[in-house]
């Protein structure tokens, strides 16, 4: 077990050394695909394309005058405000431009380039919409299946409190969780400046919650001292991570190197507690390791979509969804278990 740890952490952290050499996102910065944006701004067109929400009059209502058009929640939910249009349609011919030349995809905004496929027209990455709401709800089934194991399956202390330990530590991780995996589908359905910063500090929330936690766990921390020393250092720079992205400047690259190091530090956690400890279900902590792992690479690998549908970080989300199901099944099981080893204490 351990020298698979070793092993483990060797192919992560190799793989990291690819992402420090990442670039910003080369085709928003680029002359051509700069001049388009600003072009269609201007005059609501992207070749012979035109967009009637770049028309709008002086007093901001529709050309065709429509009531039920004035409303922002219609606009947001029928279709893209002038913004997303110029992005998404230059970023189509600029693309072109580069196939016809033989040139490789680039990213846009921190996004590879991906196309509305098979009608989903409401929806700007439907793949990875359909993926993060399968995440969604596998984390639900796992988070209820575990409250109804501590508070109607497993014994409870005299004040209806469960034995388990971390019972209230695994709670607010389904909810930060599935908290991450909504606002992912809805970042991925539209992809807005407000939805882009709720998925960002969401995903940073959630990970960083997830190293308090892994290190609690691994290292059996049970007094509140112990889990604030932990907690303190993780909890600040998460917290300056996300102000960072929502009052300053969301910077791709950088924020594409903490989370990856944030999920490198949880899967070296929890690498550690499976090469050390005796838990008799470890062997399902090891395949959410291992499979972890693989996933941090495919994320780091970081390929352009194929056929302009699927890319690294789609494959990288469909890989968490069995992974959400063996992991909330070893939680369970830690549960049985560390409740069973604290009734032995109590009697």
């Amino acid at each position: 077990m351990a020298k698979c740890c070793w092993i483990i952490c060797f192919l992560v952290f190799s793989s990291l050394v690819r992402v420090y050499e990442a670039s910003p996102s080369p085709g928003d910065s680029d002359q051509l695909y700069r001049a388009c944006f600003s072009q269609c701004q201007m005059t609501g067109c992207v070749g012979a394309k035109c967009f009637s929400c770049c028309n709008s009059a002086s007093d901001g209502s529709p050309p065709d005058g429509s009531w039920y058009k004035m409303h922002s929640l219609y606009f947001w939910w029928n279709q893209w405000d002038c913004q997303g249009n110029c992005r998404y349609h230059c970023m189509l011919y600029r693309e072109k431009e580069r196939t016809e030349l033989g040139l490789e995809p680039v990213k846009y905004h921190g996004k590879w380039p991906s196309r509305c496929q098979y009608g989903f027209q409401f929806a700007q990455e439907p793949i990875s919409v359909a993926i993060s709401a399968v995440n969604l709800v596998m984390h639900f089934h796992g988070w209820r299946s575990f409250s109804n194991l501590l508070y109607y399956s497993l014994p409870l202390k005299p004040d209806k409190t469960p034995f388990y330990d971390y019972a209230g530590l695994f709670n607010v991780y389904g909810l930060l969780a599935m908290n991450s995996w909504f606002w992912s589908a809805v970042f991925h359905f539209r992809d807005m400046t407000l939805t882009e910063k709720l998925e960002y500090s969401s995903a940073v929330a959630f990970l960083g919650y997830s190293i308090i936690l892994a290190n609690i766990r691994s290292f059996g921390l049970r007094t509140n001292a112990a889990r604030v020393m932990v907690a303190a250092p993780i909890l600040a720079f998460s917290t300056s991570h996300i102000l960072f992205l929502c009052n300053y400047k969301i910077d791709y690259e950088w924020n594409t190197k903490v989370c990856i190091g944030m999920g490198i530090a949880q899967v070296v956690s929890w690498a550690i507690w499976g090469g050390t400890t005796d838990h008799p279900c470890r062997w399902k902590l090891w395949m959410v390791v291992v499979g972890g792992a693989l996933g941090v690479v495919v994320k780091m690998l970081d390929f352009p979509p194929y056929q302009g549908i699927v890319h690294s970080e789609a494959v990288w989300q469909a890989s968490n969804i069995p992974l959400t199901y063996i992991w909330w099944n070893f939680i369970k099981y830690d549960a049985e278990s560390r409740t069973a080893d604290l009734l032995k204490k109590v009697r």
